[in-house]
């Protein structure tokens, strides 16, 4: 492959950051153009800098990058986007592909592994981390996660905590109104009936 790939690492562990640009050194066709430590960073990094990946840590400071992804992906269309992460659990990986990811990177995987996962990213094609053991009728049968907004995630985190819509529009600002219709679509989004059942499946894909 000769076309050179012009990449975005969106990390905000110095460490790993390092670790990956000794590792592209060694990789002539993958141009590290930035690094971003959060995710304003990454919108001004794509503002400055031709991209054509972005490898995106899900655990960010700022929003996740499962919600950064998503942004990603309706700003820049063309930008092609691989999740890295630490997190293996098929609910990051559902949530993460159905923000807009084409691939799942996990932050063990080898230099050998990463550079496949970047030049297939590049090409459009889908990738996921051997260690993940994902095969293709696997990914079919990944759990369908609702993606949430950060309010509806505050929600839904004070209603698993046991607080009453009076209270939670209390904690959060909000009108009684506002915090019912938060929980009408938590419900809808979930395709569930009552909240019982919501805070049981949420905690089954990690989101509480």
């Amino acid at each position: 492959m000769n076309t050179i790939v012009n990449l975005l690492i969106v990390d905000d562990h110095p460490l790993v950051v390092e670790g990956l640009r000794t590792m592209l050194l060694h990789l002539p066709n993958i141009k590290l153009q930035a690094t971003a430590a959060n995710a304003f960073e990454a919108m001004e990094a794509l503002k400055q800098h031709k991209i054509d990946v972005a490898l995106i840590d899900i655990n960010l400071p700022d929003i996740s990058g499962i919600e950064l992804t998503a942004r990603i992906r309706k700003e820049y269309p063309g930008i092609n986007m691989l999740a890295l992460s630490t997190f293996t659990e098929r609910s990051y990986v559902s949530q993460m592909l159905q923000s807009g990811a084409i691939g799942y990177l996990v932050k063990s995987a080898d230099a050998e592994e990463i550079e496949e996962g970047i030049i297939k990213a590049m090409k459009g094609e889908p990738f996921m981390s051997a260690s993940l053991n994902l095969s293709g009728r696997s990914l079919q049968e990944l759990p369908q996660v609702p993606l949430l907004t950060r309010r509806e995630k505050e929600v839904l985190k004070l209603i698993a905590d046991g607080m009453t819509n009076q209270q939670i529009a209390e904690q959060l600002y909000l009108s009684l109104h506002t915090v019912d219709s938060h929980r009408k679509n938590l419900l809808a989004k979930f395709n569930l009936s009552n909240t019982a059942s919501l805070i049981k499946t949420a905690a089954k894909m990690n989101l509480i």
